[in-house]
């Protein structure tokens, strides 16, 4: 009988995939980087408990696009500073790619709020155009100009904040308390510019992040760079205190209880 390809896998196979994983070369992302401080409210606002508030209040949108061989990548983030007691971080709102394969271990593995959309970052000589779409709306929009090179950092570790959660089967809460989880990335810089521009907020209700406006610009670069990551759940957290910032993953909330019709392929 030919191979039932829905069928079990061995361990063998299982323990092929990982190791092939594990060899894979530092893929490099080329890309823009803009923080700025906003609204120390709007801030507040968008962070789940635990998460608190760090003494600024930024954002911190990424624009890049990734050289995976022979599958190109647009890879896009829109995080607020945060900190889980002492340790400090991003938690990301929104992080649009441009494909699917991009989404699944983000999101099933380590919960990030990944999202299909169209990411694209352009280069004409000095002048540096990148945005993040969804819907036909640029919601996010970076332009600038080339100023000069800047010094390259060295690797540094960043941590992001995740909540990781499957909606109650049953129309209501969710199936198991949520956890959230620290992603650690070890990132290494190999190019970066200063770029003198703007960022352009623009109003989506898809993707709402113009409620936290630019009030002062602290940085635009454009550099390549390469990262690692690690996750693990810090703690789990209460279905209770999470459940009303749970819309943030959803265009539309009431999707989740989205299902096909009984008896349908």
């Amino acid at each position: 009988m030919a191979r039932v390809r829905y069928g079990a896998r061995t361990e063998a196979e299982g323990a092929a995939a990982r190791a092939a994983a594990a060899r894979l070369p530092d893929i490099w992302s080329t890309g823009v980087v803009a923080v700025w401080e906003t609204d120390p409210d709007a801030v507040a606002a968008v962070l789940p408990p635990p998460l608190k508030p760090t003494g600024r209040p930024l954002v911190r949108v990424t624009i890049s696009k990734v050289d995976l061989p022979g599958y190109p990548l647009g890879a896009g983030s829109f995080s607020v500073a945060a900190a889980h007691g002492a340790v400090e971080g991003w938690y990301p709102l929104v992080m649009p790619m441009t494909h699917e394969r991009a989404l699944i271990g983000g999101r099933e593995v380590f919960g990030e709020p990944k999202k299909l959309g169209e990411v694209v970052v352009e280069r004409d000589g000095l002048v540096v155009g990148a945005r993040l779409a969804r819907h036909g709306i640029a919601f996010v929009e970076v332009r600038g100009a080339v100023s000069g090179p800047l010094p390259l950092p060295e690797p540094v570790e960043k941590t992001d904040f995740y909540f990781k959660f499957l909606p109650g089967v049953e129309g209501s809460g969710f199936d198991a308390d949520p956890v959230l989880v620290h992603c650690v990335r070890h990132e290494k810089v190999r190019k970066l510019e200063r770029i003198t521009g703007d960022v352009v907020l623009r109003e989506s209700m898809y993707d709402p992040v113009a409620d936290l406006p630019v009030r002062r610009l602290v940085e635009i670069t454009f550099g390549e760079k390469t990262s690692d990551q690690r996750g693990r759940v810090a703690e789990r957290v209460s279905a209770e205190a999470l459940l009303p910032y749970a819309h943030q993953r959803y265009d539309d909330p009431a999707q989740i209880l989205d299902g096909p019709p009984e008896g349908s392929a």
